[in-house]
């Protein structure tokens, strides 16, 4: 069997994608995969002998849309990945894709005639009415404070994405021989998304409306050893703070000075992941290290906590290990995860996108405490590390059929 796995997105896209195919080779299956040409994607992919296919313009060089008319140019760019796209998917039996990949991806498989499942890492974004859609507005607009009622919402929340990507979308399909689709929404998400998140982290309450596959979160295993400069840094005192924002590129511009200012308050060493916004340190003292692109499998189980930005991938790492965390979402789904946090008890989640020392603080007092530290141990004991495994048999089976 051959399948095409095809992403864009952040390395939170991409590094899921890299578990399920390695779980799909396992199984006998051949796998290649879509994916922005960004080194560090090319690297992983390398490591574990999937082919790349590279598609669009590296991720890192990405700017989000200000305007109505750079949504639909957005769009435009995305829908026309469906050449590379399509090559890569020649001779296979099924195709799944993340991230923005659903433009170019579902008319794909259309258009090839093979199955096509769409996978996400949030049920945030998932239609139900057991919780309110994210805000996804036109420039100027602003949700109706009297519309409450949460399938309300999720109309209006259609309404938008076909107002925004409608156009762009369909005049794509017209130019491949493919009926316009109505419904942009369900386009994307597809009648039957498949979950890829813990249930613990990320639960998932049935409806009449969605049929979701909550398959777990997609796992790569990492046994990359920490380097020997770190390891001495970990060994040199108490287990340090760690802060780090991951593929967030625009966080504020003394974010690092913050972090580290609030860590020291706590009389805590700091551990400062540089990330996509090359974090660095403001001063020479030794109780501060900077460490760029490591096994956060490992690192996490020797840290006091874990600040970041509250992406799905970072959120279960530092949950699997027992970490106790303090999310500060810079934006989409990662408000989500930074409610989770605090809701299981876990860790604290810190609201909005810019703190200061003393907010910072605050939030690793709650952190920080013998009590959230205990529940972060209980938790991490039921996260499930089979969901790359569970998705690739369930993958499996759909061809066969």
């Amino acid at each position: 069997m051959r399948v095409l796995l095809s992403t864009y997105g952040s390395r939170g896209d991409v590094e899921p994608m890299v578990g399920l195919a390695v779980q799909l080779r396992e199984l006998g299956a051949e796998v290649r995969m879509c994916a922005p040409p960004d080194k560090e994607f090319a690297e992983q992919l390398a490591q574990v002998g999937v082919p790349l296919v590279p598609v669009g313009p590296p991720m890192g060089s990405m700017v989000r849309p200000s305007s109505a008319a750079d949504a639909s140019r957005r769009v435009s760019e995305l829908a026309a990945q469906f050449d590379p796209v399509a090559a890569a998917a020649e001779g296979c039996d099924a195709l799944l894709a993340t991230g923005l990949a659903h433009f170019a991806s579902r008319s794909v498989a259309e258009k090839l005639g093979i199955p096509y499942v769409y996978a996400t890492f949030c049920p945030f974004i998932l239609p139900s009415p057991h919780h309110a859609p994210p805000a996804v507005l036109l420039p100027g607009q602003s949700s109706p404070p009297e519309v409450t009622d949460n399938r309300m919402l999720w109309d209006l929340n259609a309404q938008t994405f076909n107002t925004l990507h409608g156009a762009a979308l369909n005049a794509h399909r017209t130019s491949i021989g493919l009926p316009p689709v109505d419904d942009v929404r369900t386009f994307m998400l597809t009648e039957q998304p498949w979950l890829a998140a813990d249930p613990v982290l990320g639960p998932w309450q049935e409806t009449s409306e969605l049929d979701v596959v909550h398959t777990g979160a997609w796992i790569l295993p990492d046994e990359r050893p920490l380097p020997d400069d770190l390891v001495a840094f970990l060994e040199a005192g108490a287990p340090p703070v760690y802060v780090g924002f991951g593929s967030m590129r625009h966080v504020s511009e003394d974010i690092a000075r913050v972090a580290i200012e609030a860590i020291r308050a706590q009389d805590r060493r700091a551990l400062v992941g540089r990330g996509w916004a090359g974090l660095a340190l403001v001063d020479d003292q030794d109780d501060c290290f900077v460490v760029g692109e490591v096994n956060q499998q490992a690192l996490f189980r020797r840290v006091a906590a874990v600040v970041h930005h509250g992406g799905a991938g970072t959120t279960t790492t530092a949950a699997r290990a027992g970490a106790p965390q303090v999310v500060v979402p810079q934006a989409a789904d990662q408000p989500y995860w930074a409610g989770r946090v605090a809701e299981l008890g876990i860790g604290a989640g810190h609201d909005g996108p810019t703190p200061t020392t003393e907010s910072l603080s605050a939030a690793l007092t709650t952190a920080l405490t013998p009590e959230t530290r205990a529940r972060a141990a209980a938790v991490a004991s039921r996260i499930r590390t089979d969901g790359a495994t569970v998705a690739a048999k369930l993958l499996l089976e759909a061809i066969s059929q």
